[in-house]
């Protein structure tokens, strides 16, 4: 494996669920949120701490994503990225779209000093985003605040939930991604956890499908397209590169090559509420607490992290896969669905050559 394709010296991405509290009720909610706050949470000052020893990890630092439920329910959400952004580290804001977001809390979280946002959108209507957020409104709430946020200038990243229910309404979804003016869409393929045990995940053929078809739309776009668990993506776009005769040189130096590696565990890393740090949010795995322990030592020295940074462990089709240090499968599935955190992931129909 090439240095390039391993993050041991720190996580490119870390996502902190600052709180568990949210207004919303989804459908696919991995944090199961709940209405109130809870007396386990970080506090302020513990928080600053993390956030000194993420920025002891040394250039290139970290970029934390403030996430939740809703950050927006935290008092110190300001303070927090603040302190983030004077310490060197980028700063993002995945809130809930509620009235909470207001055009003053926009404009707030510009002045602090916030580099990005991201909103969740799950239909081309009100029905269909309503339906799986269950909350009424909540997609006209979203549409205005994108535009709110857009029109403060801060780049928006929307996030789209794949399942079979909404696989469909995908090319809908995204001329209203587009009409939005977002600089980024990403397409979250469902994980089983949480709230979301109750909503159907694509199986691997129909997911190959419509990873090509991504593949194929995706320079049509006026946004980058990316996706969350479903690194597959990467070896799809590889092999439709190949199809139009770019070279090695061509792959390696395109801005895909930037992801290559980055999957759970491996530049990936998540802090819950309670300071339990795990290799994503949706692998429910703690290898220590960030209110006892160093992060930045959890993520270097853990048995659980060093494990998911070498794919040649991974156990079937992803440990002989060829696109496996690029690649890797998303751990957090082979984990949700077999027990197993190095075993494949069954969202990808991929059969690679069987060695004799």
């Amino acid at each position: 494996m090439r240095a390039e394709h391993r993050f041991e010296r720190a996580p490119a991405r870390v996502y902190w669920e600052l709180t568990r509290a949210c207004d919303l009720a989804c459908r696919h909610c991995r944090a199961e949120a709940l209405s109130e706050r809870e007396p386990d949470e970080l506090t302020t000052e513990e928080c600053r701490r993390v956030l000194g020893r993420l920025a002891a990890a040394g250039p290139p630092l970290p970029h934390v994503v403030f996430t939740g439920g809703d950050p927006l329910k935290r008092p110190d959400l300001l303070e927090l990225v603040r302190s983030a952004v004077g310490l060197g580290l980028g700063a993002s804001v995945a809130p809930s779209a509620t009235h909470a977001l207001s055009a003053e809390a926009v404009d707030a979280l510009k002045a602090a000093g916030v580099g990005a946002m991201s909103l969740s959108l799950d239909g081309s209507s009100a029905a269909r985003h309503d339906g799986i957020r269950g909350v009424p409104g909540c997609f006209d709430e979203t549409l205005a605040a994108a535009r709110r946020i857009t029109g403060a200038g801060i780049p928006l990243q929307v996030n789209t939930l794949v399942t079979a229910e909404t696989e469909p309404d995908l090319e809908a979804t995204a001329g209203v991604v587009a009409g939005l003016g977002a600089a980024r869409w990403s397409l979250f393929f469902l994980i089983s956890v949480g709230r979301g045990r109750t909503l159907t995940p694509l199986g691997a053929h129909a997911c190959e499908a419509t990873l090509e078809w991504l593949a194929g739309r995706a320079r049509a776009w006026p946004f980058v397209v990316t996706t969350t668990e479903a690194p597959h993506y990467r070896r799809v776009l590889i092999e439709s590169m190949r199809r139009a005769g770019a070279s090695a040189r061509q792959i390696t130096s395109s801005p895909l090559a930037r992801s290559f590696g980055f999957r759970d565990g491996n530049g990936i890393m998540f802090i819950a509420s309670n300071g339990a740090v795990t290799p994503s949010g949706f692998l429910p795995l703690a290898a220590g607490n960030a209110r006892e322990e160093d992060v930045l030592e959890i993520y270097r020295g853990a048995p659980l992290f060093r494990r998911l940074r070498e794919p040649d462990s991974f156990h079937g089709r992803c440990g002989i896969c060829p696109f496996r240090t690029l690649c890797g499968g998303s751990r957090a599935r082979a984990f949700a669905a077999t027990g197993d955190v190095l075993g494949e992931d069954p969202l990808c129909a991929y059969e690679p050559p069987r060695v004799a």
